[in-house]
């Protein structure tokens, strides 16, 4: 007997109990008539279309998808978004059921071809709709069941279908695994945020129903109130918060995977922060995702998320204990432009805890006097920060990681707090917070407060995800203290750059008091800003690979002695490249279950003995694909691979002339370092004296520091000894995978050194790395790759020495009129004053010899015109602003 089913039946109060809901539960069309999806890829799925009536006149769409044939699966329900149906689902409903789950969609009471009144997710409604269709899955024959009338079955949805997939987990203890993606956990939060009327948003979503008489009268009455009022009653919040997850959070005890928007001025950030804090603490694993779209616009990465999503289940559904369900927190971020298309590059940093909204934070002054600003009468004109309904990839809000502001605060209806420039880069991630004073001279004030990231000189001002916090001061005419929390955002803060609080009368998004109003604000206290991921600023503890890692690696180094002794079937050595350390030759490598999208295709290239040759390309480009093919962890689909002529391949014998170093080694933080390589040497079964490992050492430049334990180390100089551990047995061939990650300054210089002395015997390096300046430095051969294809090959100096800006040297600084006459002359594109002269871009008919004359002409005091470009304008030119 199932123990859980009594508690939902008690949920499900009144006429509708779940024995009458599940009576009520009636097939009225298409049941059984099954149609197979056309597809190439086999098994083919099937589809079921059926009406199902669920009590009180309602019937729901639905959609049943399978694959195979045979054998009893778990069950996943698939719910849309609000203003769509069961038809958004159909691509991931296909995708599920081929991977092994038997998948419901369904059309939502007054979407689609569903009857019923909107009701947003009311207990009684959507959510009881909900426990029916578990009901139903229970009865069929190719649903796994832990239990009778007890399938097991996960619920996915993006917005008000994720809403609805938290409610069910806390309403019916038959859910197992909950997938929710861009949702609220109170929804009063969200559209009444600190008793502010988020206007537009609410306008937008009773819109997107089909106006205020297709949802149920009673929320149709409480809007036109508030809307009219312009400031939500208590019945409101409470009718808001009663179909909100939170309501029923205490109850939510399952695996949750929670994606959330950095562009979304509807459901912040922080609506995912209170869920996962309220589900942990119920005992259940939670994972968090912050992804770079939102509801008002940008990349949700509906790809990544719907893969991340398939392996949650995988895990918690399926029980499969390999599947890797990803990091605990993971923070998507805008690494610049894609070639061509411009659509931005994202990356992924993770951290194996959640961090929450306020982790590391790090104190920002603030200057400013009191400053006294106005509440025009009618709010007219309003401030603008986000631009609700205007979506999309294109997204303006997502504009801001890219460095351009489009925001407006109008003069005297706002006052502003100030910091002193960062002096080095600042990483934000989460909710800044400040105290301020408020007077008022009305009884309440209403204020939008927000965070700008200032360039030098004040000419550019970015507002993070076009995110504000609006708050209501409450009796505020004798003045009051006030702790504002700001937005939670992910924003990096350039040195040199400023932040700038302000607080505003008014907002384009959000219902201010229409009466004329005087406030007066004041500071008390600066800016306390969280850093929990990737600030430069902070110390760097011991990461948490240090204590798991030494286990992983012995069973790499495990992995690499059997490797070593296992002979496989190559082609034949070719005598031609015995002393050739590299040479790639139409290598290819298509995704997984793709027959036409490649992450390698038809690269080819060759690096010699004594190079130091580096890997470029944006995110995306097939770096890493081509490194696990070179180090044999993966194998080609095409092309070939030679290491001093041998073929590789896993467990090929000359790997053991290749060092690798990738992401990071692992040590055990009670030994020292030199106790630490030689344990990881003896591990691979290869003769001491063939480690090498004074010499490794050497080269690596840690000294004295090898006696210590490496619980003492800072991270540069464990990032050195892993190098040191790669270079063991000098390997002829050194691969380096981002070996700088997380180093300041001089510890970059130091591992750049350690890279070219390691070269200069007459070995061969190759580096992947981001930082370019670095590449430029220690390089002296490129690979450039953009979409898994070679762009270009060849020395440093070449790719880097061949573009079309001039630095014209002057004995002085040229004013700027005269700079204005030469970015005006024929064949120039631009032409801008800098330290020792003018930096000249020119265009396609532009030359050297006809800027010359010109020059002259307009008494330019030339004194050296040569070429000026750094390998990031190189790069930029080759791969189109990617990076």
């Amino acid at each position: 007997m199932d123990l859980r089913l009594p508690r939902v039946r008690g949920l499900l109060r009144g006429p509708r109990r779940m024995l009458a809901a599940a009576a009520a539960v009636v097939v009225l069309a298409g049941a059984g008539t099954w149609t197979a999806v056309a597809g190439d890829d086999p098994p083919p799925v099937h589809r079921a279309d059926r009406v199902v009536a669920v009590g009180d006149g309602v019937r729901l769409d639905t959609s049943y998808f399978t694959a195979g044939s045979g054998g009893r699966r778990p069950a996943v329900l698939l719910a849309h978004g609000f203003g769509g149906s069961k038809a958004d689902l159909r691509a991931q409903a296909e995708r599920l059921a081929r991977d092994g789950y038997a998948v419901l969609t369904w059309s939502a009471r007054g979407f689609g071809r569903s009857t019923g009144g909107i009701g947003l997710n009311a207990p009684d409604g959507e959510v009881a709709d909900v426990s029916r269709l578990i009901d139903w899955l229970a009865t069929r024959p190719e649903v796994r069941l832990d239990g009778a009338g007890d399938p097991r079955v996960g619920i996915a949805g993006g917005s008000y279908g994720g809403a609805v997939a938290l409610l069910a987990a806390g309403h019916d203890d038959r859910v197992d695994a909950v997938a929710p993606a861009v949702t609220y956990w109170n929804l009063a939060d969200a559209l009444f945020p600190n008793g502010v009327f988020k206007k537009l948003w609410a306008g937008i979503f009773v819109n997107l129903g089909g106006g205020c008489e297709k949802f149920e009268p009673a929320l149709c009455r409480m809007y036109q109130r508030v809307a009219e009022k312009g400031a939500p009653d208590a019945e409101a919040v409470r009718l808001l918060r009663e179909r909100s997850p939170q309501a029923v959070g205490d109850r939510i005890d399952v695996p949750t995977l929670l994606t959330q928007g950095q562009t979304d001025s509807l459901f912040p950030l922080g609506q995912a922060d209170a869920a996962a804090r309220a589900i942990r603490a119920n005992g259940a694993p939670v994972d968090v995702d912050w992804v770079a779209g939102g509801h008002d616009g940008g990349d949700l990465e509906t790809g990544r998320v719907e893969a991340r999503t398939g392996a949650w289940f995988d895990r918690y559904l399926k029980g499969d204990e390999s599947a890797g369900t990803g990091p605990a927190f993971r923070v998507s971020r805008t690494v610049g432009t894609g070639s061509g298309d411009g659509e931005p590059r994202l990356e992924g940093v993770s951290a194996d805890s959640y961090p929450g909204l306020g982790g590391d934070p790090r104190a920002i002054a603030l200057r400013g006097r009191e400053q006294t600003f106005e509440n025009p009468a009618g709010a007219a004109p309003p401030a603008v920060s986000a631009l609700p309904g205007i979506g999309g990839s294109g997204g303006l809000s997502q504009l801001s990681s890219l460095g351009v502001g489009i925001s407006l605060d109008f003069p005297g209806q706002y006052a502003a707090f100030e910091s002193a420039p960062v002096r080095e880069d600042l990483q934000i991630t989460g909710s800044p917070t400040a105290t301020v004073r408020v007077q008022s001279t009305t009884d309440d004030a209403v204020l939008f407060a927000k965070v700008y990231d200032v360039g030098p000189g004040g000419a550019q001002q970015v507002l993070p995800a076009q995110l504000v916090t609006p708050l209501r001061v409450e009796d505020a005419k004798a003045g009051k203290d006030v702790t504002v929390t700001l937005p939670a955002v992910d924003h990096e803060v350039e040195r040199g750059h400023r932040l700038r609080l302000v607080l505003a009368s008014t907002d384009l998004g959000y219902a201010s008091p229409a009466a004329p109003a005087t406030y007066t604000v004041s500071l008390r206290g600066g800016l306390s800003v969280p850093t929990a991921l990737g600030d430069t600023g902070a110390t760097a503890g011991l990461p948490a690979w240090v204590w798991w890692a030494p286990l992983a690696g012995a069973a790499v180094a495990a992995a690499l002695l059997l490797t070593a002794r296992r002979r496989t079937s190559a082609p034949p050595p070719d005598p031609a490249l015995a002393g050739v350390p590299l040479q790639i030759t139409g290598l290819t490598k298509r995704y997984a279950k793709s027959a036409d999208r490649y992450a390698v295709r038809d690269l080819s290239f060759r690096v010699e003995k004594g190079q130091v040759l580096g890997l470029l390309g944006p995110n995306g480009a097939g770096k890493t694909t081509t490194l696990r093919m070179l180090m044999g962890l993966i194998s080609p689909d095409g092309g070939d691979i030679r290491v001093f002529g041998h073929a590789i391949a896993p467990g090929a014998p000359v790997l053991s002339r290749v060092g690798a170093f990738v992401e990071g080694a692992g040590f055990l933080p009670h030994l020292s370092g030199r106790e630490n390589l030689e344990l990881y040497w003896r591990a691979t079964g290869r003769p001491a004296e063939d480690a090498h490992l004074d010499e490794a050492l050497e080269i690596a430049g840690l000294g004295d520091a090898l006696a210590r334990a490496v619980r003492t180390y800072s991270q540069g100089m464990r990032q050195r000894l892993a190098i040191a551990q790669a270079m063991l047995g000098l390997p002829d061939l050194l691969i380096l995978d981002e070996p700088t990650n997380g180093l300041d300054p001089p510890q970059i210089r130091e591992m750049r050194e350690v890279m070219i002395r390691y070269a200069a015997a007459g070995r061969t390096v190759i580096v992947s790395s981001h930082l370019l300046s670095e590449v430029e430095q220690s390089c002296t051969h490129l690979v450039v790759m953009d979409h898994g294809r070679l762009v270009q090959a060849g020395p440093v100096g070449e790719i880097v020495g061949s573009g079309d800006t001039l630095l014209v040297g002057t004995p002085g600084r040229v004013d700027a009129p005269l700079a204005e006459k030469v970015a005006a002359l024929p064949g120039v594109a631009s032409a801008a004053a800098t330290d020792g002269g003018l930096l000249v871009r020119l265009d396609a008919t532009g030359t050297a010899r006809d800027l010359i004359p010109e020059l002259v002409r307009l008494d330019v005091p030339v004194e050296t015109v040569g070429p000026h470009r750094r390998l990031e304008d190189a790069f930029l030119t080759l791969i189109g602003d990617s990076a």
